[in-house]
């Protein structure tokens, strides 16, 4: 398997494992993404997209990767109308994207590592894709999610079987303090919702789950429930200081979904759809406390109506696709990204009615 692993969760198989070159989450995916309607099939190519942005109906920005021996950065822009890939730089040892946020239609961050297993992060000035400085641990490390306000900017990952995280300050980014569980662990996403709250997720080592809590001076692990068979957690989202998500999967025996909600006071978790031949959930966005989508393996798709969580029907399911990862402005305007079983980048959107 090459040092480059997607972080999408697919379905073949579900061995897991986060390394300081990679978030390993094996498996397959589906069909090709022409026999999908709608304006998500005006952009397609080989290779896998596994982060999405999106700051308004005419604005949304789709990341990833083209290639395995010395992989391309992929950057794919929304812009109303269509989706159109756009220039982005790969570092000469080769480079991939995980993760994407966006401020506004003039700033937005992507996150990654390149072909040495050290930091990438690119940003977007209204203009171009630019590749800024990063830290790097000694040993190497990775980055898989990242989350951006007006002023500040969080980007979660992994070094040497320990967490990860760096700050923007608005001038630099900096390595800050994060707690590690005993055994090592890492961290896959990153939510805030201003400068004094943000939610990071991902797993300690042996399936355990793992959050981490910003109060506007220190990183501190909360506790959450692990389910028996072991659980990693993939993904995070929150709208307000007593709302928030965070989404991922039993790994073992019959692989289902795993749903935790934060009240304002514990982290629970709350009954969750589940495909009857196992299924992941790889990401969560949410407008609001009454309205959420879920993403993950076999094109899984499910939506939080602000009672329970039901399965949505998804265009590509009968296929397998994989979906890695999802964001939504509105509750009309939604976007899901993958990758297809014929290795070809997958975008689905949701109109308020379908999604298609």
């Amino acid at each position: 398997m090459s040092r480059h692993i997607t972080r999408a969760i697919c379905t073949a198989a579900a061995a897991i494992a986060l390394t300081t070159s990679g978030l390993a989450l094996a498996g397959a995916a589906g069909a090709a993404l022409s026999r999908l309607p709608g304006p998500a099939a005006s952009f397609t190519g080989r290779g896998y997209l596994d982060g999405v942005a999106a700051t308004s109906a005419r604005n949304a920005w789709a990341v990833g990767s083209t290639g395995t021996a010395r992989p391309d950065t992929v950057i794919a822009h929304w812009n109303g109308t269509r989706w159109k890939q756009v220039p982005s730089p790969t570092p000469a040892s080769g480079g991939i994207l995980f993760g994407v946020a966006a401020v506004s239609a003039r700033s937005a961050w992507a996150v990654g590592e390149t072909g040495r297993a050290r930091t990438l992060i690119l940003h977007w000035n209204g203009t171009a894709w630019k590749q800024v400085p990063s830290p790097t641990p000694a040993g190497g490390a990775a980055l898989f999610g990242v989350a951006a306000t007006a002023r500040s900017a969080w980007a979660v990952g992994v070094s040497n079987d320990r967490t990860l995280i760096l700050h923007w300050n608005g001038t630099a980014w900096k390595h800050v303090p994060s707690p590690t569980p005993a055994g090592g662990g890492g961290l896959s996403a990153v939510t805030a919702t201003s400068a004094r709250s943000a939610w990071a997720a991902g797993s300690a080592w042996y399936g355990r789950t793992l959050i981490v809590h910003w109060n506007g001076t220190a990183w501190k692990q909360v506790p959450t429930p692990t389910p028996t068979g072991g659980d990693y957690l993939y993904g995070v989202a929150a709208t307000s200081a007593r709302n928030a998500w965070a989404v991922g999967g039993i790994v073992t025996g019959s692989r289902k979904t795993v749903i935790m909600r934060w009240n304002g006071t514990t982290w629970k978790r709350v009954p969750s759809p589940s495909l009857s031949g196992g299924s992941l959930l790889a990401a969560v966005t949410a407008t609001s406390a009454r309205s959420g989508w879920a993403v993950g393996s076999a094109g899984l798709i499910v939506h939080w109506n602000g009672t329970t969580w039901k399965r949505a029907p998804s265009p590509d399911s009968a296929h397998g696709s994989s979906l890695s990862a999802v964001a939504a402005t509105s509750a009309r305007n939604a976007w899901a990204v993958g990758q297809t079983a014929g290795g070809q980048t997958l975008i689905v959107h949701w109109n308020g009615t379908a999604w298609k």
